[in-house]
């Protein structure tokens, strides 16, 4: 079995660990960031083997400078996201962020 069999590979921005719905920067984000260890990840999805995370940092690992870069589009890309988010929010979000705005009000008067 080949390391690249552990992985689909959908586009040039999302690897997915195969057979599963799990990227592979949510395992390197919880190995590289939290320092969470690769029996810690493994039991917090419990779509993913331990061999299967043991594959994602391993591929990280021989893919290191390729990686990074993967990791760093993604964090940018979240961080697009969240700001698309901040400035258009949806209506779900508009009535709560009323209701938090209403309650904080109640909560001063009182």
């Amino acid at each position: 079995m080949q390391l690249e069999d552990y992985f689909d590979f959908l586009a040039e921005n999302d690897i997915r660990l195969k057979g599963t719905r799990v990227g592979i920067e949510t395992v390197l984000h919880d190995f590289l960031y939290w320092k969470r260890s690769p029996e810690e990840i493994a039991q917090s999805y419990p779509t993913l083997t331990p061999e299967q995370v043991y594959a994602t940092i391993l591929y990280y690992l021989h893919n290191q400078e390729v990686m990074t870069q993967y990791l760093n589009e993604w964090q940018e890309n979240n961080r697009k996201l969240r700001e698309v988010q901040r400035l258009n929010p949806s209506p779900a979000a508009l009535r709560l962020r009323q209701f938090k705005a209403e309650q904080t009000a109640m909560k001063s008067g009182a």
